[in-house]
């Protein structure tokens, strides 16, 4: 009797398929944290178990989800195989929803696979982080950018060619014939492309320069495919197109070994000549022999001003960093100051005499 309960039949199915896909579904939810733990650990010796840096930690904390997600979906097909349409859907709707299933599988593996390649990149962002050569931290994200186009590419053929039925050699040779259309219509795309390429191979900068690039001025965070991003010295970030970064005047302040300093200092009028010879001497002896600047420091006496005599202050640091250039001038800037008040003298500012004639 109860066997032939089992054997009634409900929508095409009968209760014993539907305990069957039950317990399917039960199992998976239950296990699913546990397989996909063995799953995950797998995957880590074969990926990152010989680099410790990363850890398994961060491992799990991207790829658990992605790995438990497809699990579940692998329950959920081996659970349906035990059921059959019921007869009132028809053909078109099974298909729909076949294919559903299949672009949601697909898109199951695609998140684990671009979770493993960004893994990865952190492992060799890491490992670059402990070289000197900036290259490789310039090159580093550029490649990882690279692995995730394609495996987008290679899952969107995937998709068209084993879900929707479309034929791939077809669609590659239409692809080829469009080619110089679709990049005629995105010429400002492929010019920062080909700009990315010859930042690389023509290296201007890498990552962690400091470049100064039409009115902007900043540290070099990331080269990507389409641009650069620039972390200015007020904690803004800039994305200037790569195409920019290779056809206007780039000047690399990294590049420097030091940093210059010029500016002007303004005396009152009422300071004599022997003062000004005193304070200008003192200052180049104190500017040339500071520990941070080299020993190629002027100061001359240069201008009569419309208010002040005007002595022109030139020196350069010894250090391309903009940390020591301000700490630097700083300094300095204080050493000026008791000079020219050792000196008995004063700085000038903007000022207007007028002179008074009476007539008798």
């Amino acid at each position: 009797m109860d066997i032939e309960i089992l054997s009634t039949n409900f929508f095409g199915n009968s209760i014993k398929d539907y305990i069957y896909f039950s317990v399917i579904i039960l199992i998976g939810l239950i296990f699913k944290k546990l397989i996909s733990k063995y799953f995950s650990n797998i995957l880590y010796k074969a990926v990152g178990k010989k680099d410790s840096t990363v850890g398994i930690e961060k491992f799990d904390e991207l790829l658990t989800k992605p790995i438990g997600f497809f699990i579940m979906l692998c329950f959920f097909y081996f659970a349906f195989s035990y059921l059959n349409f019921p007869s009132f859907i028809d053909e078109n709707f099974q298909n729909i929803f076949i294919k559903i299933f299949s672009l949601v599988f697909i898109y199951a593996v695609y998140k684990i696979v671009v979770k493993v390649i960004d893994y990865t990149g952190l492992i060799l962002k890491h490992r670059a982080a402990q070289t000197e050569n900036k290259m490789d931290d310039q090159l580093i994200p550029f490649a990882i950018e690279i692995a995730r186009i394609l495996v987008v590419i290679f899952a969107l053929f995937f998709v068209l060619g084993n879900v929707f039925d479309i034929n791939i050699t077809a669609l590659a040779t239409g692809l080829g014939i469009g080619g110089i259309a679709i990049a005629m219509a995105s010429k400002e795309s492929l010019e920062n492309l080909l700009g990315s390429f010859t930042i690389f191979f023509d290296r201007p900068f890498t990552v962690g320069d400091v470049v100064k690039v039409g009115n902007v001025t900043g540290l070099v965070e990331k080269v990507g495919f389409r641009s650069t991003r620039l972390k200015t010295f007020d904690k803004s970030v800039v994305t200037v197109p790569n195409k920019k970064m290779v056809d206007a005047e780039l000047d690399n302040l990294g590049m420097r070994p030091v940093r210059r300093v010029k500016f002007h200092i303004g005396l009152t009028y009422s300071t004599t000549p022997k003062q000004i010879k005193d304070i200008v001497a003192e200052i180049e002896d104190m500017i040339n022999t500071h520990e941070k600047t080299n020993d190629e420091g002027k100061v001359r006496f240069q201008e009569f001003g419309a208010s002040s005599l005007d002595v022109l202050v030139l020196y350069y640091v010894n250090s391309p960093k903009w940390e020591d250039l301000i700490d630097v001038k700083e300094d300095i800037n204080y050493k000026i100051m008791e000079i020219v008040k050792k000196h008995n003298s004063d700085f000038a500012f903007p000022s207007t005499s007028v002179y008074l004639h009476k007539d008798n």
